[in-house]
């Protein structure tokens, strides 16, 4: 009998270890049908299970020019992904009593043009009306230039709205830098001081940083445009232009604590966090699919949260299934290779395989 026992364990734990090996083959399949060139930028690629990493791989090169291959602990920067972060930190004040969700831009920046119509949270839901500034032709002049955030403000505050605040959703940068200035009014400290003490550090995300150029960042993947002719570095941008709407920098494993933290609100009670995952309406009562900083949407009729990122040189995408606890989280370091839809059928791949019957 203790043999048949033993026997039976054996079977079980080589068929898990075959499931498992199956598992990872039919991503790899998925991957490399995008990122197929080995000498070329790549990408890192995550699968998380109730926490915990099933899936971790990279692909292509960190660095061509040294010919250094890419690692699972690479750095790179998220785009914007950040917005997350920015959600999550209003969130945290309004908490705190801090500041309140319906609060006109107005009390905050009290010349800000129609700011006692428009609120902190049609900031967060993208429904301000606000021009986005990564649209304007004159984005140019200041690309490299080092900006406060009310430099920034001033440079897209007085350009004409798109419509009123609450009648449409449209996708908008220009709000969320909006709110990174209201966080430093608010906190008293800067943008990148509270999102690293008050986030990073404390849910030990050690490789996650406000982007730089200047720093020496260990693992810092290079990022990447591609022409006609080949590949080229990543054209250079001052990293105070995008700010709080995307100019953060972070690994695969970090944006895994990042995900837990969340679940497990570390950083905000349920009764907040739930804000950022809530679907709202329109003017006219119509709802839309986005909440604070995240996009709610469905995978084969299960509800997601989604969010992409787009930066110079780099793209990313996290997918997270609340009810199966499966996060899947893709980077790129060239901007000619997005993993937006590449991490979505991940994403269905691991919930077709672990979905609970």
């Amino acid at each position: 009998m203790k043999k048949i026992i033993t026997l039976a364990i054996v079977f079980l734990v080589l068929s898990m270890a075959g499931y498992a090996q199956n598992f990872e083959s039919a991503i790899d399949s998925l991957i490399l049908n995008v990122f197929n060139d080995k000498d070329g930028p790549g990408g890192v690629f995550m699968v998380a299970k109730e926490g915990k990493a099933i899936y971790q791989k990279a692909f292509g090169k960190a660095n061509m020019e040294l010919d250094v291959d890419l690692s699972a602990e690479y750095v790179f920067q998220i785009g914007s992904m950040t917005k997350q972060f920015t959600a999550i930190a209003i969130l945290m004040l309004a908490e705190k009593n801090k500041l309140d969700l319906q609060d006109p831009v107005s009390k905050y920046i009290a010349d800000y043009p129609s700011g006692d119509k428009i609120t902190l949270h049609h900031l967060l839901t993208h429904t301000s009306g606000i021009k986005d500034f990564t649209k304007m032709k004159s984005i140019s002049d200041i690309a490299q230039k080092e900006m406060s955030p009310k430099m920034l403000v001033d440079f897209f505050k007085n350009e004409p709205s798109d419509f009123a605040p609450g009648e449409k959703f449209e996708y908008n940068n220009s709000g969320y830098v909006i709110l990174g200035h209201i966080i430093e009014l608010v906190s008293g400290e800067t943008f990148e001081d509270f999102i690293e003490k008050r986030i990073f550090e404390k849910v030990g995300m050690t490789q996650s940083f406000y982007a730089t150029d200047r720093q020496l960042i260990k693992k810092r993947a290079f990022g990447y445009h591609k022409k006609t002719y080949g590949y080229v570095n990543k054209t250079i941008i001052s990293y105070s232009v995008p700010f709080s709407s995307g100019s953060l920098m972070s690994t695969t494993a970090d944006m895994l604590k990042w995900q837990n933290a969340l679940n497990r609100n570390e950083l905000l009670d349920s009764a907040y966090s739930i804000k950022a995952f809530s679907t709202y309406k329109l003017n006219n009562g119509e709802e839309f699919t986005y909440g604070y900083g995240w996009h709610i949407k469905e995978i084969k009729g299960t509800p997601t949260r989604e969010h992409g990122g787009s930066i110079f040189g780099f793209k990313s995408m996290g997918v997270y299934i609340p009810g199966e606890d499966i996060y899947v989280i893709g980077f790129s370091n060239c901007d000619c290779n997005s993993p937006t839809q590449l991490t979505r059928d991940i994403a269905a791949f691991a919930l077709d395989t672990y979905k609970k019957k």
